[in-house]
C-alpha cells in the first residue's frame, strides 16, 4: 500500500528532477563567455558643500548618495572592475584656483573589495567646490585595459570652475576615440544643471537622468554598472530625421537620441528575408512634465504603409515610458524578391512640458534595434519571440501541470482513506 508520506516524497522527487533538468541548461547559458576584456566603471561623486542639503527623502543628498553607493557596491557583478573618484571632497576654503583642483581617486578602478570601498565612502563629508570639468579629465585617465569604459557622474549642481566648460571636456574625451561613455545623474536638478549634465552625456553617447529619491539613484546606477558588463548594449549616439527618406540606417544595437515634445523621429533598418526585426524605445522625462503622456513606435514601408505598431501610456508615476514591436519578414523563393527590405521606424511622443519648463534640449530617447533569425527558421526556438527562454517556460508549465495532477490525486486519496477509517 502506498502511504501518504511515500507519495509526497515521490512528488517532491519528481519536482526536484524537473527543476534540476531546467536549472542545469539555464546555468550553462548564464556561464557563456562574454569576452576577455574586463569592463570598467568609474563612479564620480560630487562631495561639494551643497550635498549637505536635506531634500532627498528627509535626509541629506550626501546620505542618499552613500546609501545608494553601498547598495550598488553589493550588487556590482564580479566581472566588473569598479573605482570611485570624488570632486570637492577635500578643500573647504574660498580660493577658486585651489578648489578647482579638488578631485581625488577615492578607490582605484580595479577588482572590487566591497568592504574597503564601503569604508572609503563612509569617510566622505560635503566640503568644497564643484570641479566637474577637472574631475572628468582626471577620471578619463583612471582606466587601463581594452574593456568597455564608463564614467557615472553624480552631481547636485553645475560646475563652479569656469571657464573650463565640462561639456567641452566631454567632447574632448570623445574625440580621443578611447570608447569612453559618460552617464550623468542630477540630484534634485535645476534647469542650468540639467542642461550641463545632458550636454556632457550627449557628447559621449551617454544618458542623463534626473533623480529626486534614494531608490531612484540606486536603481539607475545599478543599471549603468550592469550595462558596462555587456558592451553589446553600450548606447551609440544617433540623430533621427524628420522623415523616413532622410532617416539614418541603423544596425542591431542600442542608440540614444533627443526628441522634442510631440516630435516625430525617423530611423531605417534593413531586414533581409527570413529575418525578424525587433525594436523597442524608451522616452524619458528628465524635467517636469504634465502627468498624461505616451509614446508610439511604428514600423512602416518606405511608401508609408504601416506594418506594425507598439504604443504605451503613462500617468506621471514614472519618469519614462517604453514600448516595442516585432516584424518577421518571410522567406522569398523568387530571387528578385530576396533583397533586404528597408523598414522605417517612427517614434512619436505625447509628452508636454509643465508650465515654465524649457522644452530644449529634447527628451532623452533610447532605441533598441535587433535583427534576428525569423519564424521561418523552424529549428530556432527564437522564432516564437521568446528566444532560448521558450523551452524553460515550457518545462515550468509541464512541471506545474504534473505537480497539480499529483497533488490533486493525493488530496482525493487522503480524503478517501480518512472516510474509510
Amino acid at each position: 500500500m502506498i502511504t501518504s508520506k511515500r507519495l509526497a516524497a515521490g512528488v517532491c522527487a519528481l519536482l526536484a528532477a524537473l527543476t534540476a533538468g531546467v536549472a542545469f541548461p539555464a546555468a550553462a547559458l548564464a556561464g557563456e563567455p562574454t569576452g576577455e576584456a574586463t569592463p570598467q566603471v568609474d563612479l564620480v561623486l560630487d562631495v561639494s558643500g551643497s550635498m549637505r542639503t536635506r531634500d532627498i527623502d528627509g535626509g541629506t543628498r550626501m546620505a542618499a548618495a552613500k546609501q545608494a553607493f553601498n547598495e550598488v557596491l553589493d550588487a556590482t557583478p564580479e566581472d566588473v572592475e569598479l573605482g570611485i573618484r570624488t570632486l570637492g571632497a577635500n578643500y573647504p576654503g574660498d580660493d577658486q584656483k585651489t578648489g578647482c583642483k579638488d578631485t581625488a581617486q577615492l578607490y582605484p578602478v580595479g577588482p572590487l573589495d566591497r568592504t574597503e570601498a564601503k569604508t572609503a565612502v563612509a569617510t566622505l563629508s560635503p566640503t568644497g567646490w564643484t570641479p566637474i570639468g577637472p574631475a572628468l579629465l582626471k577620471a578619463a585617465d583612471d582606466f587601463d585595459g581594452d574593456g568597455s569604459k564608463r564614467i557615472v557622474l553624480i552631481s547636485d549642481g553645475e560646475d563652479t570652475c569656469a571657464p573650463l566648460d565640462p561639456c567641452e571636456v566631454a567632447r574632448e574625451i570623445a574625440a580621443k576615440g578611447i570608447g569612453l561613455t559618460i552617464d550623468t545623474l542630477g540630484l534634485v536638478p535645476n534647469a542650468k544643471m540639467r542642461q550641463q549634465l545632458s550636454c556632457i552625456a550627449e557628447a559621449t553617447g551617454g544618458t542623463y537622468t534626473s533623480v529626486e529619491h534614494t531608490d531612484e539613484l540606486t536603481d539607475r546606477v545599478n543599471q549603468l554598472v550592469d550595462r558596462a558588463a555587456d558592451p553589446v548594449v553600450t548606447p551609440v549616439a544617433t540623430e533621427g530625421a524628420a522623415s523616413c527618406a532622410k532617416a539614418p540606417t541603423l544596425k542591431s544595437g542600442l542608440y540614444t537620441d533627443r526628441e522634442e515634445f510631440g516630435q516625430q523621429r525617423w530611423y531605417r533598418v534593413d531586414v533581409e528575408p527570413g529575418k525578424e526585426l525587433r525594436a523597442s524605445v524608451s522616452v524619458g522625462a528628465d524635467r517636469a512634465v504634465n502627468p498624461s503622456y505616451g509614446v508610439l513606435l511604428r514600423a512602416v514601408t518606405v511608401r508609408g504603409r504601416e506594418i506594425v505598431r507598439g504604443e504605451a501610456a503613462g500617468d506621471g508615476r514614472t519618469d519614462a515610458v517604453s514600448t516595442g514591436l516585432r516584424y518577421p519578414k518571410a522567406e522569398r523563393e523568387n530571387e528578385d524578391e530576396a533583397a533586404a527590405e528597408s523598414v522605417c521606424l517612427q517614434v512619436t511622443n505625447s509628452f508636454s512640458a509643465a508650465s515654465g519648463v524649457k522644452t530644449t534640449p529634447g527628451l532623452p530617447l533610447e532605441l533598441t534595434v535587433d535583427v534576428v533569425d525569423g519564424p521561418s527558421q523552424a529549428s530556432d526556438v527564437a522564432s516564437f519571440g521568446l528566444g532560448r527562454g521558450w523551452w524553460l517556460l515550457g518545462a515550468l508549465i509541464l512541471a506545474g501541470f504534473v505537480a497539480g495532477l499529483l497533488w490533486g490525486w493525493l488530496s482525493r486519496w487522503r480524503v478517501a482513506v480518512w472516510r474509510t477509517n
